[in-house]
């Protein structure tokens, strides 16, 4: 049997078992593999726009936003209690199935995607990035303050009673009774997650391979060269931060429904610099690096609590758990990329060593030996050069 194969279905199993065990120690270990899961989605959005077309945006986590805000507003009762139109249309409330929310969070977030990208296309590195922490604020602002004079956003307060997903007949916000085994609520919420991540890197993978991925990488490493070969840059780009976008529409989605409860707070730009580290962290531009940053970064902050605590205590509560948490993962990823300066896991192709000389072979058996070349090449004529013989 083909050793890739299995490694696939070892990995299967051990990803399938992954939650059984971890609900033994409580289901607030499941509830944050399910968190780091949501984040593998967005790593995997941003790496579309940072690592396949070298396009550095630091407001990805407005795509975040619009997706978790979508969700919010069509599977709660916030727009049945504060419209009339909406209560009149829909007299038992605004309870939007999955099959049409999860597409329009696709829809929106790419919109938004292009539109951020249509004016920025003659940007570069630090102009970029600004920009796109310049929207990320806009559309956090814009969200905290669309509470008057007419309520939609709830402004600071944020959206609450979000429904769970519904699938297939199957309520993920109830525990599931299998007759051997309970799955509780966060347990099912983790195999769909699991399934969408599966999903986004099949996507990502056929992306990377495909004349699309190509001409991303191509105006990576030189954008002038690529026009030059006739790439239509303007529409890769665009394309880009379309497609990356809709990776964050579908994760905030899922979040919302996964909180059951969303406010401005939860997309800060702290956010945005987390997923950008996660990337970077991981390897920019290889899938499963930037899957292990994004697992490493949204886990170890849960994990360091338990170790921030002791170390409050050995101080005698003169440092802040959360500060001194903060300190602790910034120190964790000041020493990875010292030791691992193109992150974690690294793309094969990069940072590979110079090609090795290819050996002269030996002289063949009782042939002479050849010795170094001693002629004097400046004697010789070069291309197009006709000299006079001297008598």
């Amino acid at each position: 049997m083909n050793k890739k194969l299995v490694g696939f279905l070892i990995a299967a199993v051990l990803l399938l078992a992954a939650p059984l065990v971890a609900q033994q120690f409580g289901n607030a270990w499941v509830r944050i593999i399910d968190i780091s899961l949501l984040y593998v989605l967005l790593a995997l959005g941003l790496n579309i726009v940072v690592g396949y077309a070298g396009l550095l945006d630091l407001g990805f986590i407005a795509f975040y936003a619009i997706g978790a805000y979508l969700f919010g507003l069509l599977a709660s009762p916030h727009l049945w209690e504060n419209f009339a139109v909406i209560k009149a249309m829909f007299p038992d409330g605004l309870h939007t199935p999955l099959f049409v929310v999860m597409p329009l969070a696709v829809l929106v977030a790419g919109f938004f995607g292009v539109l951020l990208g249509a004016p920025t296309l003659r940007l570069r590195g630090d102009y970029l990035a600004i920009v796109t922490l310049g929207f990320g604020e806009i559309i956090r602002v814009f969200l905290n303050n669309l509470d008057a004079p007419v309520n939609v956003t709830n402004g600071p307060k944020g959206i609450s009673q979000i429904e769970p997903v519904r699938f297939l007949g199957l309520d993920l916000g109830k525990s599931l009774d299998l007759g051997f085994v309970t799955l509780p609520s966060v347990t099912l919420y983790y195999y769909f997650f699991l399934g969408l991540v599966v999903l986004s890197v099949v996507i990502c993978y056929r992306l990377e391979r495909s004349r699309i991925g190509r001409a991303w990488m191509a105006i990576r490493e030189d954008e002038v060269a690529a026009k030059a070969m006739g790439i239509n840059t303007r529409n890769m780009k665009l394309l880009a931060f379309g497609m990356g976008a809709t990776f964050g529409g579908v994760a905030g989605s899922m979040f919302a429904s996964f909180q059951s409860f969303i406010s401005p707070e939860s997309f800060s730009l702290h956010e945005s610099i987390m997923v950008v580290a996660m990337v970077v962290l991981g390897g920019i531009g290889h899938i499963p690096g930037v899957i292990l940053g994004a697992l490493l970064l949204a886990s170890l902050p849960e994990v360091l609590r338990y170790v921030a605590g002791p170390l409050q205590e050995m101080t005698g509560g003169r440092l802040d758990a959360a500060i001194l948490r903060q300190l602790l993962i910034a120190l964790a990823m000041i020493s990875i990329m010292l030791l691992r300066p193109r992150g974690l896991w690294p793309a094969p192709e990069h940072g590979k060593s110079a090609p090795t000389p290819i050996p002269t072979p030996p002289p063949p058996e009782g042939g002479p030996a050849k010795g170094p070349d001693t002629r004097d090449r400046r004697a010789e004529p070069r291309v197009g050069e006709v000299r006079r013989k001297t008598p």
